[in-house]
């Protein structure tokens, strides 16, 4: 677990790192910092309940990494549609916060950062999740000392990044 604990300090900091080379973008428009630690959050907090899913299944002797498999499919698109509910009210709750507390951003350009930086963080964290719990299932680890560290974690850098680039993309 040490090695796997300092890779992830390690990424942790490229994360902070990619932050702050976006500094600029983030000041120019402060209303998606209201994004940034709910985007990191759920993100990770995706990545844990499916993790925590798939390991308890796992322990029933319930679960099969077979992608016929019904089980993990219905828990994968319960996931998404999580996701989609958070995402879309979180673009909505930060352009309220904008309008309150900081210069507004239109609620078009909020929304689509929020939705589509949020279901490809969702994505990301579902196979996370899965390669996480099936890696240590296969290797003789107990998933729910693993898998949850390390998706969270990945999930937390990947969520700058992934936040970064679709702003990026929608603002220019």
């Amino acid at each position: 677990m040490f090695p796997i604990l300092i890779v992830l300090s390690m990424l942790e900091m490229g994360s902070g790192y990619v932050l702050e080379e976006l500094e600029r973008t983030y000041l120019e428009n402060p209303t998606l910092l209201v994004l940034v630690p709910v985007m990191i959050g759920m993100g990770g907090n995706l990545g844990a309940i499916l993790s925590s899913r798939l390991s308890t299944r796992l322990h029933l002797g319930l679960l099969e990494f077979d992608p016929r498999n019904e089980v993990l499919w219905t828990n994968v698109t319960a996931i998404l549609g999580l996701a989609a509910t958070v995402f879309s009210a979180l673009g909505v709750a930060a352009w309220v916060v904008g309008r309150i507390i900081a210069e507004p951003m239109p609620l078009v350009d909020l929304f689509i950062i929020s939705i589509v930086s949020g279901m490809l963080l969702s994505v990301i964290a579902i196979v996370l999740s899965l390669v996480a719990t099936y890696i240590s299932y296969t290797r003789g680890l107990d998933p729910d000392d693993t898998t949850i560290p390390v998706v969270t974690n990945l999930c937390d850098i990947l969520g700058v990044i992934v936040l970064s680039g679709v702003a990026l993309v929608v603002l220019n």
